[in-house]
């Protein structure tokens, strides 16, 4: 998915794309907001006329490609190794149990990856695979099957944890999302400039993000948690919390579609596994 502002890393990204080997690939490029144009031979485009957000952006793809896989990746990440799908491919059908699988990301110019990247509250050595919880979304596979039971990317959010709802959806289907450390996406190891929207964001979301997912009762305790989280974070950053919390308080005003309660098997699955939904 793009909005054409990055055509140099897009058609990198392509190319590493067009090189895997060992699989059929059909590859489509959704642009949002956007008429996708120089694409290389093999790669359709898909026009979206207005912006519609990251989440429902993804899910139009989807709806534009066939196969037994979803891939998803950003226009601006890129595939150093030429199997990387097949061998990300191999590693689910050997262990059944993972539903969706996020590589290790690098920047490919050698600079320090941001930790961000390793989506646990226990970072650990980035080489170290494990069960997570969220995803890094910019580079992320799930047999198409999984993906369609999750109901897809969260629509309503349009950017911000949409990483977390489609991983807590892959839990509830029995399955482990996986941060796989020994396959690497390359990606810019650059920190986007924050502004008042992305806190704004941020911050419904993580409300939506309760109310579409979790009993009721952990969804206080969960949005509680994180809003504790970003008062110690952000006390010295005023501005910051009073747009954090003008979207809070949208959260909690607004109820987003697409409710669908994850089930106390797994909630007590996840916490077995390391991190249950309240934090």
């Amino acid at each position: 998915m793009s909005q054409g502002t990055r055509p140099d890393d897009l058609r990198h990204g392509l190319e590493t794309l067009l090189a895997q080997t060992g699989v059929e690939l059909d590859i489509v490029v959704v642009g949002n907001g956007w008429a996708p144009v120089g694409l290389p031979e093999g790669v359709r485009g898909l026009h979206l006329p207005e912006n519609l957000g990251i989440s429902a952006g993804r899910n139009r793809g989807v709806d534009a490609v066939s196969g037994e896989w979803v891939f998803f990746l950003d226009d601006d990440a890129s595939l150093p190794s030429p199997t990387f799908l097949a061998d990300a491919i191999a590693l689910i059908r050997s262990d059944p149990s993972i539903g969706l699988l996020q590589p290790r990301v690098v920047d490919p110019e050698g600079r320090a990856n941001p930790r961000r990247w390793i989506p646990r509250i226990r970072k650990g050595e980035a080489t170290d695979s494990g069960p997570v919880f969220s995803v890094w979304e910019g580079a992320t596979l799930l047999p198409r099957a999984v993906f369609d039971r999750t109901g897809g990317w969260a629509a309503p959010f349009f950017y911000a944890h949409e990483g977390v709802e489609l991983a807590w959806r892959v839990w509830d289907q029995g399955l482990r999302a996986w941060y796989a450390g020994d396959l690497v996406a390359h990606h810019p190891a650059i920190d986007p400039a924050r502004h008042d929207y992305y806190y704004r964001l941020n911050a419904r979301n993580r409300v939506w993000l309760a109310k579409r997912n979790l009993p009721w009762v952990l969804a206080p305790i969960y949005v509680g948690s994180w809003t504790a989280i970003q008062v110690l974070r952000w006390a010295r950053r005023p501005e910051q919390l009073r747009a954090w919390f003008g979207g809070w308080a949208e959260g909690w005003r607004e109820t987003p579609p697409g409710r669908r309660r994850i089930s106390w098997v797994t909630v007590a699955r996840m916490f077995r596994a390391g991190r249950g939904p309240i934090i």
